[in-house]
């Protein structure tokens, strides 16, 4: 008799085996990385965080030359080098042109404009580095010199003249791409090094390697220089050269570099285009008559504001003379200022001795023409012969009238600006200046720049134009440069044209300055 079955319970087979708890096999610990690969994490980390730290000082710069020498210190710094020389030259050939340099005098940077091959600025940088696209300065071939990429570096003889041991040079492009190899090579022997060369003799003799990959030029888009920017070295007192690593990172900083001064390069060509323009629309000399002589002084500010002077020959041997202002500033100013004192000339010819009669008619035109503005200006019609002026005012700074027995303001203030009121109208005033007097033309960014209040101003521009020595006062040239000296102490007297200019507020803030002197003999 079989056996009977197994009873069921719950629709469980009891004769099948129970189920046993199951579980995932527990995966065995990762194995730790090896101590060098975390050597090498850890030493990636602190390269990556230097980077970062010099790209932020890089970008904060505003200024073309501050950038080039940020530049030199941040390379320096990476590569381990003592000194450095960078070679500003756009490809496309509309500059700035520049070289600066690091730890290195006026001396060093002028014994490499001797060195064969560096024709331009920057020349004796780039002869050196492989074009876009691979090619190479033809001018340069010196085989015995080149590298193990057949680079003819003419950096090492710039390296040579100026008695380093070894230099390492990187070219300035934003648009990286394949392309040949880049020199990194040692100065050559003094043997080795250009006929007639001059300063340290070189520690040692290098050998020609070459490392790492220079980028190839794309163009730029519209606006922006295409190409190469120019090129930076760097050198070192001993015979060495930088490792893999710091090679990468040189790298990775100067494409960041020239995509900061692609930038700058653009602000600073605008700015060039906008100061040419301002310039051409004031006068490019003064007018010579008999019985007074003229000087001016003139510091535009940043920003290219609506000041404007001006100094005209008129019929029957009299002279014209004025200065004014335009609100706003920026190069839409600069062309309604242009506008306004071409017609001031014109009506200055039809009925300049009638100075109301001219200010009326400016301020017609500016109505018609620049309803949104209002400006300043002010007219005098001199008869230098007979020493007679008959000026008219529209919300200009008062002139001012000196000589060895008086110094005093000219009262032309009862009057509002161009453009202000529905229908302009102000009085003439009619000064005499006496033999060896002088009038005194200016603008309120001259008392601006003293950064005091305008009472304050006032008081210094009178004390500086009553403290004249008498030498001075004889001299119209003389006698602006004592006044900008007086009102401005410490800063130099005669600045070159388009200077940022005298005084606390020379800076980003700085309004435009004028100051015209007449002297009547």
């Amino acid at each position: 008799m079989s056996s009977p079955h197994p009873p069921k319970v719950a629709e469980i087979d009891s004769s099948l085996p129970a189920p046993t708890q199951t579980a995932d096999p527990i995966s065995p610990p990762l194995a730790a990385p090896e101590p060098g690969v975390q050597d090498r994490l850890a030493g990636w980390v602190s390269d990556l965080t230097t980077l970062h730290e010099l790209t932020e000082r890089l970008v904060h710069t505003s200024t073309l030359d501050d950038a080039l020498r940020e530049l030199l210190r941040a390379g320096a710094a990476l590569v381990g080098a003592q000194r450095g020389l960078v070679a500003l030259e756009p490809a496309d050939g509309q500059g700035p042109v520049t070289t600066v340099g690091l730890g290195l005098g006026r001396a060093d940077l002028g014994q490499i404009e001797t060195i064969p091959g560096s024709s331009a600025p920057g020349g004796h940088l780039l002869d050196g580095l492989p074009e876009p696209g691979g090619k190479r300065r033809a001018e340069v071939t010196h085989p015995d010199i080149a590298g193990e990429a057949g680079l003819p570096p003419l950096h090492r003889a710039v390296a040579a003249r100026l008695g380093f041991a070894a230099s390492y040079a990187v070219p300035l492009d934003p648009f990286p791409g394949p392309g040949p190899g880049l020199a990194i090579v040692p100065a050559p022997a003094a043997e080795d090094a250009s006929p007639g060369a001059g300063g340290r003799t070189p520690p040692g003799a290098g050998q020609g390697a070459a490392q790492g990959s220079a980028p190839a030029g794309v163009p730029g888009a519209a606006g922006v220089p295409a190409g190469r920017l120019g090129a930076v070295a760097w050198l070192y007192d001993e015979p060495a050269e930088p490792e893999e690593h710091q090679r990468h990172l040189v790298a990775l900083y100067c494409r960041y570099a020239a995509a900061h001064l692609i930038r700058l390069i653009e602000l600073t060509r605008a700015r060039a285009t906008v100061a040419t323009v301002r310039e051409e629309l004031l006068p490019t000399r003064l007018p010579r008559l008999p019985g007074v002589r003229l000087a001016v002084r003139h510091r535009p500010g940043p920003r290219g504001g609506g000041d404007w002077y001006d100094a005209l020959a008129l019929p029957d041997g009299a002279l014209g003379l004025s200065v004014g202002a335009v609100t706003g500033s920026g190069p839409s100013t600069i062309v309604a200022t242009g506008r306004l004192r071409a017609s001031l000339r014109a009506y200055a010819v039809m009925e300049g001795e009638d100075p109301v009669a001219v200010l009326s008619d400016l301020e017609l035109l500016l109505r018609l023409t620049e309803p949104a503005r209002s400006a300043t200006a002010l007219f005098a019609y001199c008869e230098p012969g007979v020493r007679r002026v008959l000026l008219a005012g529209a919300g200009h700074c008062p002139p001012l009238i000196t000589g060895e027995r008086r110094t005093e303001f000219v009262e032309t203030t009862l009057s509002a600006p161009l453009g202000m009121l529905s229908c302009w109208e102000a009085p003439s005033v009619e000064i005499e200046p006496g033999c060896g007097e002088t009038l005194l033309f200016y603008n309120d960014g001259l008392l601006h720049r003293t950064g005091e209040p305008m009472d304050r101003a006032f008081a210094r521009l009178h004390a500086a134009a009553a403290g004249a020595p008498r030498a001075v006062r004889a001299d119209p040239d003389a006698f602006a440069d004592h006044v900008l000296l007086a009102m401005f102490p410490g800063a130099p007297g005669d600045q070159a044209e388009g200077d940022a200019g005298p005084g606390p507020d020379a800076g980003d803030g700085a309004e435009d300055l004028v100051l015209l002197v007449a002297h009547f003999d």
